[in-house]
């Protein structure tokens, strides 16, 4: 039975085509929602489902009249990174069960999705991702080419190695689920109001207020920016302005009317990317769409809801997509077009959805940026964002589309009008491991770029920062090397190899400037008191020490992962990795007291931060700065301001971040040049060279060094990763956290990080771990990798990851046991084939020097605990 609130919205709403009466504006909402598309809806839907009521959504236009109403209504769980195949995979179920629950048809059918491959490399890439879908439980098949032929008569398989078959993936109506959702969000008591123009949220003291329209204010705790195209205007829109980084593209797709033998619409989808094309049975005939080389930004200027109505058909520009698709399906060409269709899609710079808290905003939330993936996003974004305002985080870890990986600086129009031209191509294009964007670049660099780059440097960028990968020996064919892009050894392999050999025996010098850098200043005490309560370590030490902290949340896990020197009395200098930059503040921000004698200061742009790595390190800056380095002299963790050459007040500190010996100096940018080539002078003799992040990946993971968003996030405690000994719980100090974890030593933990050793693996001849890998033991799945890397000491390649036991009897969660881990039969998955491997608690030092490694054994099993 329809609520009273149902039938009254319905009576009104222009889906049932009635325009002469709009809702009145309350007065006063808990929560406003600015887009009445598939997104907005869906977080409406969830938030009523979880028991908010008090919700206004807001449309500008008629509900689902944006991007939604032309989606080409695709919901496949083929997604690059996995939490974007969790999210297809809720929204696929959801939609299954809209109709029943609602009384709406969705046009939903199960039709299936075959990815089809035209080369070895991409077959490599979706068999990489059926062994990720088969670890979340997702059905799919790696079929041969005639299997493909059966499943969609009308595929020109001539050209085709592989495909992957999802035979869960459907299609759906786009509007019509839409409408759904808002037909069961308004009888869980949600108001919609269409036609309705926000024209900016009002913003006091960091805090939401009162959302303004065209209609009347209406005062709120919370507003959620699903705007679509217009969400960055709408953020620039405020006196305070919100950053929300997408920008709008033109996308094709075609229409044809049904064809002779008309297809039937339980037809699987056909998406083949090497030929930039998808098509699904549409009404008998087709709709076939693509992502093209050249596309087309829209809306650079500003925006005007009416331009999404009327956006105009191109067909010059569509005919490579066209041709593709009578290469793949040549009988359609006797097909009539019914229409050509241009919908708007939205875009952001690293091709994943924005969701999210705003860092400078209390209560401002944003979901938009669906990339084309809207319909198979919606409902999963939707539940996330829902549990994110209700319970403080979502369920999964949402870290890879949280807004705060973005800062301001990826907010300028024409950074996003280039970017989002490299974007939509690279949808389908193959991303092979560790490949790079090439717009938007050089836009934060280290004083020593260009330095570095005369010397061979190869540039990787991280939150817009350069960072050196490696260095090109004079000599090298530099062309081969950057147009190596591969699943297996890669051409770089000897040249890291080498740096690292170099840090091991002589010195290195890497450019790690990037770093997100934190000062915190008092006039007492409240520092200290401050980060006893955010970190989990104890950071009550003498001046001059240096702590390995994690910063964790309620739960225990890990917000952010640093290093923090205590530099004076009252005065901390934070060090966190380079995507933390914004997170990072935002969360010490929220948890400062509004005290004026406290100051946190965000100095990255302050200091270049050299890494000497090496024996040798210690005699380079001993002869620099006329002080004795020795491990006597300047113990290990260890931080003190010296002169470096000419230069003053240089902080070097006693650590790596990489577990071999030297020093990190942090340096005032004004004599980053002269220290760099201060420090190249003097360790000439002692055999210095350059070296770059992929060399410092080496030597962390065979040390065993966890970094935080690659192998800690926001659900992994200190107790999983074997970093008890670094949690303050001899001390009566409450942190954040706390709680949370003498639970958890009480209950035991479920998961372990172990590093894990491939053996029979061939480096020349096998395909490489990267990330991502199912680990298995004994035969049944026990977990997935988290970083990889080739261990020139050892030889080998070394998997860092977390493995579970199976769950128990009621299916909850078993205590692992060092046995567990010490006793089982390992083997990681790589593509569909699997290497047997060792796995181990604790890092070693070399598989071949038996005796050495008996006493680490015994060091590193009491650091690690079992």
């Amino acid at each position: 039975q329809r609520s009273e609130a149902t039938r009254r919205w319905l009576a009104t709403s222009n889906t049932e085509h009635n325009f002469n009466h709009p809702l009145p504006l309350p007065g006063q909402a808990r929560v406003v929602i600015c887009g009445g598309g598939i997104v907005g809806s869906s977080v409406a839907f969830h938030l009523a489902k979880l028991g908010w009521s008090d919700v206004v959504l807001l449309e500008q236009g008629r509900l689902g009249a944006g991007t939604t109403r032309l989606c080409a209504g695709i919901v496949s769980v083929a997604k690059p990174i996995s939490i974007e195949c969790q999210m297809a995979n809720y929204s696929n179920s959801l939609y299954q069960g809209l109709e029943e629950e609602t009384g709406v048809k969705t046009g939903y059918v199960k039709t299936g999705s075959l990815c089809l491959a035209q080369n070895q490399d991409r077959f490599l890439s979706l068999k990489r991702l059926a062994s990720r879908l088969k670890v979340m439980g997702i059905s799919c098949n790696i079929i041969k080419p005639k299997e493909v032929a059966k499943l969609h008569p009308l595929v020109n398989i001539h050209d085709l190695v592989g495909a992957l078959h999802l035979p869960a993936d459907a299609v759906a109506s786009s509007p019509d689920v839409n409408h759904a959702l808002a037909v069961a969000a308004a009888g869980h008591g949600v108001q919609i109001l269409d036609r309705t123009t926000v024209q900016q949220v009002l913003i006091e003291k960091g805090q939401v207020m009162a959302v303004e329209t065209d209609r009347g204010s209406i005062e709120c705790e919370y507003f959620v920016n699903c705007a679509g195209q217009w969400a960055y205007e709408l953020g620039q829109g405020s006196e305070t302005k919100v950053s929300v980084p997408l920008h709008g593209c033109e996308h094709f797709y075609l229409l044809t009317k049904p064809l002779q033998d008309p297809l039937p619409p339980s037809t699987p989808v056909v998406i083949d990317m090497d030929g930039r094309m998808y098509a699904r049975p549409w009404q008998g005939g087709l709709l076939s769409g693509g992502f093209e080389k050249n596309p087309k930004p829209i809306f650079t200027e500003g925006r005007n809801q009416l331009e999404i109505q009327n956006m105009q058909e191109d067909w010059d520009h569509f005919e490579p997509m066209l041709s593709s698709l009578l290469r793949r399906m040549p009988s359609v060409e006797s097909a009539e077009i019914h229409q050509l269709v241009n919908c708007p899609e939205s875009f952001t710079p690293d091709m994943r959805c924005l969701m999210g808290e705003i860092p400078s905003v209390a209560g401002y939330f944003v979901l938009a940026g669906m990339n084309s993936s809207g319909l198979a996003f919606a409902g999963g974004a939707g539940k996330y964002l829902a549990e994110w305002m209700t319970y403080g985080y979502p369920t999964a870890n949402v870290w890879p589309l949280d807004i705060k990986r973005f800062g301001n600086l990826q907010s300028s129009r024409t950074f996003l009008r280039h970017r989002v031209m490299e974007v939509m191509p690279l949808l389908y294009e193959l991303k092979v491991p560790r490949w790079d964007f090439q717009t938007g670049r050089q836009l934060r660099t280290s004083p020593l770029y260009d330095r570095l780059d005369t010397q061979g440097a190869r540039w990787m960028e991280k939150h817009g920062f350069e960072r050196p990968k490696y260095f090109v020996p004079h000599g090298k064919d530099l062309l081969s090397l950057d147009q190596s892009k591969t699943f297996y050894k890669p051409d770089w392999f000897d040249i890291v190899g080498a740096e690292v050999k170099c840090c091991k025996e002589a010195v290195c010098v890497i450019d790690m400037s990037s770093f997100t850098k934190f000062e915190l200043t008092s006039s007492n005490g409240q520092a200290l008191e401050l980060l006893q309560h955010l970190c989990a370590n104890d950071l009550d030490v003498p001046v001059g020490h240096i702590v390995h902290t994690g910063m964790l949340n309620e739960r225990g896990g890990y917000e952010n992962d640093c290093s923090v020197a205590r530099v004076s009395k009252n005065s901390y200098f934070i060090v966190s990795p380079t995507d933390q930059q914004v997170h990072c503040w935002s969360w010490m921000k929220k948890h400062m007291p509004s005290d004026p004698h406290l100051h946190l200061e965000d100095v990255s742009w302050k200091y270049t931060a050299l890494n000497l790595i090496g024996p040798r390190a210690m005699d380079v800056l001993a002869e620099l700065s006329y002080v004795s380095m020795t491990p006597d002299h300047f113990p290990s963790m260890f931080c003190k301001e010296m002169s470096v050459g000419y230069a003053n007040g240089i902080r070097v500190m006693s650590m790596t971040h990489t577990g071999e010996p030297g020093f990190m100096l942090y340096i005032p940018i004004e004599y980053a040049l002269h220290v760099y080539n201060e420090v190249m002078s003097v360790g000439q003799k002692y055999g210095i060279r350059n070296a770059g992040y992929y060399a410092l990946r080496s030597l962390r993971i065979e040390k065993f060094f966890a970094f935080w968003g690659q192998d800690l996030d926001a659900f992994t405690t200190p107790l999983e990763c074997g970093r008890e000994f670094r949690v303050k719980f001899d001390t009566d100090t409450d942190f954040l956290g706390r709680e949370a974890l003498l639970q958890q030593r009480q209950d035991g933990v479920s998961r372990r990080f172990v590093m894990l050793v491939l053996e029979d693996h061939d480096t020349e001849l096998d395909l490489w771990p990267w990330w991502g890998e199912p680990i298995y033991r004994n035969g049944l799945l026990a977990g997935t990798t988290t970083s990889s890397a080739y261990s020139y000491t050892l030889e080998r390649h070394v998997c860092l990851g977390f493995v579970s036991p199976p769950p128990g009897p009621e299916g909850l969660p078993t205590a692992i046991t060092p046995d567990f881990i010490n006793r089982g039969d390992y083997e990681v998955d790589i593509a569909g084939q699997r290497y047997p491997a060792k796995a181990k608690l604790y890092p070693f030092s070399s598989l071949f020097t038996q005796q050495k490694r008996r006493k680490e054994d015994m060091e590193f099993g009491n650091l690690h605990g079992k």
